[in-house]
């Protein structure tokens, strides 16, 4: 069976990142450098949330599901960027919470997806299967770095935020078509490697 191991991060990542964030936060939130940084404090808590309550979570509704439910719950807070106004209380609120939801669903893909395909890869394809995924995982930033700024420029931040959110929450589509959501734990994912060939 073909075990596809796609990252929803990508299309999210793609054009937005932490740089198009920060300038968010700073130039319409108008946030100081010191609230940003509780900010993404704030979401990094979510991150460490999502660590450790991602097994719990595949325990209860499966592997393949927390996977999805990350894909999902990574993205779709961004979306809500249109709720960061009013008194700076509320801007900076309204992020806090976008960061530590969005952080806390990075956690349960990352977790739970990296665990499948650690199980479902053999040892001679690790590095390899690694390195193919970095390298389009970071390698494209730059181009996002690009597409985000023209977008931004035209649109603007909130704007662009939104429809990369958008675009993030869709990569789920393709996700309901592999196999990844069936399998209920790591000991039901097809037993046999992946093979040179057989890796999406």
């Amino acid at each position: 069976m073909r075990h596809p191991l796609p990252s929803g991060r990508g299309a999210f990542n793609f054009l937005t990142g932490t740089g198009l964030l920060v300038l968010f936060a700073q130039r319409e939130l108008a946030l100081s450098p010191g609230l940003i940084g509780a900010v993404f404090g704030i979401g990094a808590i979510g991150g460490l949330l999502g660590a450790v309550a991602a097994p719990a979570v595949s325990r209860l509704i499966g592997v393949g599901r927390s996977v999805v439910v990350g894909a999902v719950l990574f993205p779709a807070p961004y979306a809500l960027v249109w709720l960061a106004d009013g008194p700076l209380r509320t801007r900076a609120g309204a992020l806090a919470a976008i960061e530590f939801l969005s952080s806390l669903g990075v956690m349960l893909f990352d977790v739970n997806l990296n665990s499948l395909a650690a199980a479902v890869t053999s040892d001679d394809l690790r590095s390899r299967i690694a390195g193919a995924h970095a390298t389009v995982n970071y390698g494209v930033r730059p181009l996002g770095a690009l597409a985000g700024g023209g977008l931004a420029t035209l649109v603007g931040l909130r704007g662009t935020i939104t429809v990369s959110a958008v675009g993030g929450v869709l990569c789920v589509l393709w996700l309901l078509r592999s196999p990844i959501p069936a399998i209920r734990t790591l000991h039901t994912a097809d037993s046999a490697p992946v093979r040179p060939g057989a890796a999406a």
